[in-house]
């Protein structure tokens, strides 16, 4: 159950980081109040890269700024914590597919 509720937790920060950058491209467009790149880069930082990579290059939004380089080092960084939980968890996830076959 617990590699659920922490794949479920990265899926719904990308959600959340993958909407921020598209709304924030739109605001963009036009002249409206902006999301804060703290709270974009944040967002990605606390579970929401594989979001926050998709939608700055779905939408074409902050792939020139620098500090936006941080996402895809929290991309990988995100990247090699799932394979580790999966990992360590994968008896957990046994579990669960054998329970649901039932």
């Amino acid at each position: 159950m617990l590699i659920i509720v922490f794949y479920a937790y990265v899926l719904v920060f990308s959600l959340v980081a993958f909407a921020a950058s598209g709304l924030d491209k739109l605001f963009a467009k036009s002249g409206a109040w902006r999301i804060p790149e703290r709270t974009l880069i944040l967002f990605a930082a606390l579970g929401g890269a594989f979001g926050a990579a998709l939608g700055m290059n779905v939408f074409r939004h902050k792939t020139q700024k620098g500090k936006f380089k941080l996402v895809y080092v929290f991309l990988v960084l995100w990247l090699i914590l799932c394979v580790i939980v999966g990992y360590l968890l994968r008896s957990d996830l046994d579990f669960w597919l054998n329970y649901l076959k039932k």
